[in-house]
C-alpha cells in the first residue's frame, strides 16, 4: 500500500530517515521540506569550513564518491522529493496535514500525510543583553552563516575576534579563527572552566593552558555585558573587561526546535525537547521526532537529556525509516560520547563528569592516570592523560574523558569504554578490559586496565589521593609549614624543586625510603610525587606500613602538574 510520508527538516535525521523508508517501501512517496537553502549537509564540519580545512562548502554537501546531496540528487539517485526554502507553520493532526509556505513566493499551501517526521533540529542560544542585533554579531547554526563568517575573515575584515562560550562549538571556532587566518581570538566563559559538563577540572585545566599556549586567550568565570559598536560590533564589555572586536561568535549552546510540536499538543519533556519512545515514536502515533529536537535517555542518569550530534541523528534517522515501514526498531539512548580536536592534541568523553555525577545525585569519586599510550621502551611514544568516574560502593563506572595527542589512541580508549558504559561496568571490568596488545599500539597493562586498578585501589582506601586542583590549593597555602611533598623520584629529577623550595620540597627516591624512614617528618602532612603517580603509590604503601599515614599520592605526577601550568620548579620562595 502506498503511503504518503512527510518529513520537516533536511538537514541530518530527515535524509537519513527518508533514504532508509524509501529502501523499505519504494512505492510509497517521500517529501521533505526545509527553510533552508543548503539541504544533507555535516553541520559539525562547520567549523574546519570556517578555517578553511574544509575548501568549499560544497564539501560538507558532498557524498563520499562526491555527488552533491540536493534536491537533483535526492530526486533522481532516492527517488525523495525535496521542497527547499519551505517553512512549515503548523500541524494539524486531526486531518493530517502541515500547513507550510513558500519563502520565495509568500504563497502558504497544505501539505497531507500519513506519517509525520519531525527533524527540525535545534535553536542557538542568543544573549539577551544589548548589542546582539550588531552587524558582525553571529551564532554559528547553519551553513549560511559559515559561509558569511569565512567571507569576512578571508576579505581581511576581522583582526581581533571573540568567542562568547567555551563548549566544544566555541573551542573550534576559535581554533579555526586563530591557526589559519591569523586572528587575534579571545573566548569568554561564563562557567569557572572550559568544557563544563564535558571535561573534569583538571583535564580542562591542560586543555585551557594548551589553547594559551597556542594564542588563544581564555577568560573564564567571565560574564558579557553587552556588545557596542556604532551600526557594526567593535567592543565586548565583560564584567572585568573590555575587549576590541571586528567579529564576534555566540556559542552559547542550543535548545530543542520544538515550537511545531508544542503548537500541534504533543508531549514535551522537561527540558523542552519533543517526547518520544524507544521507537522515536511522539504521543501522536503517526509522528515521529529525532535528532536535535528531542531528548532521549541518558543511559547513565536514566533521565531525559538532550545530545545534539550528527553521528546521533544519523543513527535516529534509520530507526525511524524502519519504523515508518512497519518495522520495530528502538533507540535506547545514549551516554554522550564525544571527541574534538584543540590545535595539536584532542579531548574526549564518554558518560559523566565528577561534577555531573554529583549533580546527578551520585556519591561519586575519579581518578586520574597517565601513562605512555605505547610500550614505555618504543621510540616513538606520548603521554596520555585519563581520568575515571567511578560510584563509590558499587565501583560502577559512571564516565570516562581523556587528553592525548592527535592519534586515534586516546579516542580508541575512551571508545572502549563508551560501548559498554550502558552494561553498567564497574572498576574490575576496566581492569581486565581485554584489548589488542603490541608495543607500537600500546603496553602490556594498557593505560585503561591501570585506571581501573587505580580507582579500585582508591574506592578501597589503599591509594589515597590528590588531584593536580588539589596540590595547587596545599602549595598556595605552604606557607603555613604543615604540608611538605615528598618527591619518590631520581635526584636528577628532584634537584630543580627541592633547589627551589627547600623548606617544602624533599627527595627521597622510592627505592631509597625504607631505609630513611628516619627522614620523613611525622607532623606534618605529605604530598607525595613522581612523574605519573607510580613509585609514589608504591610510596605512600611503605610509609602505611610504617605507621605514617597522613599522606596523599598526587595523581599524575609531575606530568600532570605540568600539563596543568602548575610546575612549581622555576618559582622561588621568599626567604
Amino acid at each position: 500500500m502506498s503511503r504518503q510520508v512527510l518529513i520537516i527538516g533536511a538537514v541530518a535525521l530527515g535524509p537519513k530517515a527518508a533514504c532508509r523508508f524509501k529502501r523499505l517501501e519504494p512505492e510509497s512517496r517521500v517529501v521533505m521540506i526545509d527553510q533552508g537553502e543548503i539541504i544533507s549537509y555535516g553541520g559539525c564540519g562547520i567549523p574546519y569550513f570556517i578555517s578553511g580545512d574544509v575548501s568549499e562548502p560544497d564539501q560538507l554537501q558532498s557524498t563520499s564518491f562526491h555527488m552533491l546531496r540536493d534536491p537533483r540528487f535526492f530526486r533522481d539517485v532516492k527517488d525523495v522529493e525535496v521542497l527547499t526554502r519551505t517553512r512549515a507553520l503548523s500541524i494539524n493532526r486531526k486531518q493530517k496535514v502541515v500547513a507550510v509556505r513558500d519563502e520565495r513566493s509568500g504563497e502558504t499551501s497544505e501539505m497531507p500525510y500519513d506519517l509525520l517526521v519531525l527533524a527540525t533540529g535545534s535553536v542557538p542560544n542568543r544573549l539577551p543583553i544589548p548589542g546582539t542585533d550588531l552587524d558582525g554579531v553571529f551564532t554559528v547554526s547553519n551553513i549560511e552563516e559559515a559561509v558569511a563568517i569565512r567571507n569576512r575573515v578571508s576579505r581581511g575584515l576581522v583582526e581581533q575576534a571573540v568567542v562568547v562560550g567555551a563548549g566544544a562549538i566555541g573551542l573550534e571556532v576559535a581554533e579555526a579563527l586563530s591557526d589559519l587566518w591569523g586572528v587575534e581570538t579571545s573566548v569568554v566563559e561564563i562557567r569557572d572552566q572550559i568544557l563544563a559538563g564535558f571535561l573534569g577540572r583538571n583535564l580542562a585545566r591542560m586543555a585551557h593552558r594548551h589553547l594559551q599556549t597556542r594564542g588563544v586567550e581564555v577568560n573564564t568565570g567571565e560574564t558579557v555585558l553587552r556588545f557596542e559598536g556604532e551600526g557594526k560590533v567593535e567592543r565586548v564589555v565583560t564584567d572585568q573587561r573590555i575587549l576590541k572586536a571586528d567579529l564576534v561568535i555566540m556559542a552559547v549552546g542550543v535548545r530543542p526546535n520544538a515550537h511545531l510540536a508544542r503548537e500541534a499538543g504533543l508531549e514535551l519533556t522537561p527540558g523542552g525537547g519533543v517526547a518520544v519512545n524507544e521507537r522515536l515514536q511522539t504521543s501522536d502515533p503517526a509522528i515521529y521526532a529525532g535528532g536535535d529536537c528531542v531528548e532521549i535517555t541518558h543511559l547513565i542518569t536514566g533521565k531525559p537529556a538532550h545530545f545534539p550530534l550528527g553521528s546521533l541523528a544519523n543513527r535516529q534517522g534509520r530507526v525511524i525509516g524502519t519504523n515508518l515501514a512497519g518495522g520495530n526498531a528502538v533507540f535506547e539512548g545514549a551516554v554522550g560520547s564525544w571527541v574534538m580536536k584543540i590545535f595539536d592534541i584532542s579531548v574526549a568523553g564518554a558518560g559523566l563528569t565528577l561534577g555531573a555525577a554529583k549533580t546527578a545525585g551520585f556519591d561519586a569519586a575519579s581518578t586520574l592516570v597517565v601513562q605512555f599510550d605505547r610500550a614505555h621502551f618504543f621510540p616513538e611514544k606520548d603521554l596520555m592523560y585519563l581520568e575515571l568516574v567511578v560510584e563509590k560502593g558499587s565501583g560502577r563506572v559512571l564516565g570516562i574523558q581523556g587528553l592525548g595527542n592527535k592519534g586515534d589512541g586516546m579516542v580508541g580508549r575512551i571508545n572502549a569504554v563508551a560501548a559498554i558504559l550502558k552494561d553498567r561496568p564497574t572498576t574490575a571490568d576496566i581492569s581486565n578490559l581485554e584489548l589488542p596488545y603490541s608495543p607500537p599500539f600500546s603496553s602490556a597493562m594498557d593505560i585503561l586496565n591501570a585506571l581501573g586498578n587505580t580507582a579500585e585501589n582508591m574506592l578501597e582506601g589503599r591509594n589515597r589521593t590528590a588531584d593536580p586542583d588539589f596540590f595547587a590549593q596545599c602549595w598556595e597555602e605552604r606557607g603555613t609549614g604543615e604540608t611538605l611533598v615528598i618527591d619518590c623520584r631520581a635526584p636528577r629529577n628532584a634537584e630543580p624543586y627541592v633547589r627551589s623550595h627547600p623548606w617544602h620540597w624533599k627527595n627521597i627516591p622510592q627505592d631509597e625510603l625504607r631505609r630513611r624512614l628516619d627522614e620523613v617528618p611525622r607532623d606534618r602532612k605529605l604530598l607525595l610525587v613522581c612523574n605519573t603517580g607510580v613509585r609514589s603509590f608504591e610510596a605512600q604503601r611503605i610509609l602505611d606500613q610504617a605507621g605514617i599515614s597522613d599522606t596523599l599520592n598526587v595523581q599524575g605526577g609531575v606530568a600532570a602538574l605540568k600539563k596543568c601550568g602548575l610546575d612549581p620548579a622555576g618559582e622561588q620562595d621568599d626567604g
